[in-house]
């Protein structure tokens, strides 16, 4: 049998530093990462530092809200 809700689930990462403007809006975090992480294991939000392709640097990358 199978569970409901699995222990691993599909996050998606953002950068917290670049930021890009579209018409009369600041669209934050342009790159982003998916991965996966034990919801057991890390029940609170995951922040890593991951190459940004548009800051050209490493900076720290946040998870999103679902």
């Amino acid at each position: 049998m199978t569970k409901n809700r699995d222990a691993r689930v599909t996050i998606i990462l953002e950068c917290t530093s670049c930021t890009q403007e579209k018409g009369s809006y600041k669209s934050t975090g342009i790159s982003r990462y998916t991965t996966r992480k034990n919801r057991r294991n890390t029940p609170t939000r995951l922040e890593l530092k991951k190459y940004c392709s548009h800051c050209h640097k490493h900076t720290f990358h946040k998870e999103l809200k679902k």
